[in-house]
């Protein structure tokens, strides 16, 4: 397996969470990580700006460049793309991170919202990726990774939330449809989705607070996972759409307790997850054991 030094990657929506943790473990490896997200002041609701994950990633081992970037904006995201790719020599990984998440059904569903999921979500995706290609056709081992679900067609994913549904699939079929259209110029375009919620800041506020927190995993299980795929030959490894507990147990891991928040619950499985895919390890609690 390969390495990420000396390797750049364009992170949307790293200043945090699931973007952050797969920056940190790049920069483990001396990896250059340019964050491109939208938060350059502190959140009074949100942990992280583009600077604090820059100064992480730099204690890290690695070498940050941070930049304020909406993605729903072309002229932001190619200005984006040109000054890491100046910056650093070009770059050779994209992790489409960046997310907006509304679960309410249609009529509840304000159409400022959807527009936000859709731009960010499909639209966005779509343009960085985009952008980044002339840049990913000069790269060693170029890889394109979403943080976006199998596309599993069952109903019970669309019934309670379909605008968000529909807007975070758009992420998927672009993995589907990019895989194809990119692999006669070798580069990779992959899917990874956690297969139980993970402790996040979007979890904590949005879904189900402390408890949900509780019932998660560490956003390490993303990161180590993401690691894995960015580190393997870009023309063999591609059109994959993985789940991390699975593509871990696949890749010869067998522990997966430390990625537990509190091993005294029972983990919560996450949206999309499809009915066949069965978990390599008990999500169950773990009897009498307490955080840390």
């Amino acid at each position: 397996m390969g390495t990420l030094t000396r390797k750049t990657l364009f992170i949307t929506g790293g200043s945090r969470g699931i973007g952050l943790a797969i920056a940190l473990r790049a920069a483990k490896d001396g990896a250059n990580i340019a964050i491109a997200a939208k938060t350059s002041d502190p959140h009074p609701k949100l942990p992280g700006t583009i600077f604090t994950a820059a100064a992480e990633i730099e204690q890290a081992g690695g070498k940050a460049l941070p930049i304020q970037c909406d993605i729903r904006h072309e002229d932001q995201v190619q200005a984006a793309i040109d000054q890491a790719a100046q910056h650093f020599g070009g770059i050779d990984i994209v992790i489409n991170n960046a997310s907006a998440i509304s679960l309410t059904p249609t009529e509840q569903t304000d159409m400022k919202r959807y527009d936000l999921m859709h731009q960010i979500n499909g639209r966005g995706t779509f343009l960085v990726s985009k952008t980044a290609l002339p840049y990913l056709k000069q790269a060693e081992n170029p890889h394109i990774l979403m943080l976006s679900p199998p596309l599993d067609l069952n109903p019970r994913w669309f019934g309670g939330h379909v605008a968000y549904t529909v807007a975070k699939y758009n992420m998927s079929l672009y993995v589907l449809g990019l895989a194809e259209e990119l692999k006669r110029d070798g580069i990779a375009v992959n899917a990874l989705w956690p297969r139980t919620t993970i402790a996040t800041a979007a979890v904590a506020n949005l879904l189900g607070g402390d408890s949900l927190i509780r019932a998660s995993r560490k956003a390490d299980i993303l990161a180590d996972a993401a690691y894995l795929m960015l580190t393997k030959p870009s023309r063999e490894f591609t059109g994959k759409f993985c789940i991390d507990d699975t593509l871990l147990w696949e890749n010869g891991r067998r522990e997966f307790d430390h990625y537990r928040i509190d091993p005294s619950e029972d983990l919560a499985p996450d949206f999309f997850i499809p009915e066949d895919s069965v978990p390599p390890v008990s999500l169950k609690a773990l009897v009498g054991k307490k955080p840390g």
